[in-house]
């Protein structure tokens, strides 16, 4: 009777019909059309009441940090490097539970504070939901600890401009944890896309409450914003996007169109309600097109090259429209099997002993987070 009272029994619940519209493939389309059932109404209702407990009592900071800290063990990390300069002071959580499962499993010391923990640390790793990635780097920042804040870097462009605008008054090394830049797919054909035309982007998730505090475009789309921002060296012409929300109170879905001055055109697609997984990113350019499967960590490389003079039966050979021949190959790049997260702060740690700028500096994380409202200001 009192949903309240039986939350997790109720979202469990509501979760299973949700997977059971999966399973039975209901298009997402046609949702809002089993609004005015009952049943629906209740999933919804249920389902929005877990998102706003799990928020209330901080087990997004929770799940945030103990998946951060169990599926990346840094102290092991830590002790395999030659280099001793470095190591692991503890984490802070407002979770009790967390505290004693990171402490019994991996002997981390749990800190009462954040103020404490960054008075006891030169560097602070920063994983909290973005509601909180503000509060926590100018308390890093003030204190002149070099930051590493998860993606997006903050909730708002003046947030995040703040952030910024202190670390360099204070020449500290800030990194935004963009981690697909280091997919060891992405790492294997960087290089190679040099000036892309048409680039297109799918990256399709599950649902998942944990993420549901902001957009899906500050939720999944940025990441592809940032790699295409990394790729594209051009200021942005125009911005065009739509979305709409399913589940939560911002868009779960969202599509986008980004035009540069250099004539080159990205269209994002970006969806939290998926009945699939996928993290595909497809890059034009002249005489190549390139394929990255962030997922499952795959590429493709096709290129094209004036057709020789002298060709075997295997040539793979096409005319255009004036004759000229050309001759399609293929490229088979050598993808090597990495920790993404261990390689970010890697490079970090050596963007602090080098005191250089990171690869993903504060400043590109403002800018793909300045891009991301953009788009959501058109939806």
């Amino acid at each position: 009777n009192d949903p309240l009272a039986n939350i997790n029994r109720l979202a469990s619940e509501a979760q299973d019909a949700f997977r059971q519209l999966c399973d039975y493939c209901v298009p997402f389309t046609e949702i809002t059309e089993l609004e005015n059932s009952e049943e629906a109404q209740l999933f919804s209702r249920v389902l929005r009441l877990y998102i706003e407990k799990i928020r209330k009592n901080n087990w997004l900071d929770s799940s945030m940090l103990a998946n951060h800290l169990l599926q990346y063990d840094p102290e092991q990390w830590l002790n395999s490097k030659d280099d001793k300069s470095l190591s692991l002071i503890g984490f802070y959580d407002p979770n009790p539970e967390v505290k004693a499962v990171l402490f019994k499993s991996h002997g981390y010391k749990a800190f009462e504070s954040p103020e404490k923990l960054i008075a006891a640390c030169d560097v602070i790793d920063i994983v909290t939901p973005t509601l909180f990635h503000y509060d926590m780097a100018m308390l890093a920042l003030n204190a002149k600890k070099h930051v590493f804040i998860e993606k997006p870097i903050a909730t708002s462009d003046n947030e995040a401009k703040t952030i910024v605008a202190v670390a360099n008054k204070n020449g500290i090394i800030g990194m935004v944890g963009h981690v697909e830049r280091f997919n060891p797919a992405f790492k294997a054909v960087s290089k190679s896309i040099t000036e892309p035309k048409f680039i297109e982007t799918h990256r399709l998730a599950e649902f998942n409450p944990r993420g549901t505090d902001v957009s899906v475009v500050l939720d999944l789309m940025i990441h592809d914003i940032d790699i295409i921002l990394s790729v594209v060296k051009s200021p942005i012409k125009n911005i065009e996007a739509s979305g709409v929300a399913v589940i939560s109170e911002t868009p779960d879905i969202s599509n986008a169109r980004i035009e540069f001055e250099n004539g080159c055109v990205a269209n994002l697609t970006a969806s939290r309600i998926s009945l699939k997984k996928m993290r595909k990113s497809r890059f034009f350019q002249k005489n190549a097109y390139i394929s990255v499967d962030f997922l499952d960590k795959k590429v493709e490389v096709v290129k094209i090259k004036n057709a020789p003079k002298e060709s075997n039966d295997f040539s793979l050979l096409l005319s255009n429209a004036e004759g000229k021949k050309k001759q399609i190959y293929f490229e088979n790049p050598e993808i090597i099997e990495r920790n993404a997260i261990q390689d970010e702060l890697e490079h970090f740690a050596e963007a602090i002993k080098m005191k250089k700028n990171p690869n993903i500096s504060l400043k590109d994380g403002a800018k793909a987070l300045e891009v991301a409202h953009k788009i959501i200001s058109c939806i």
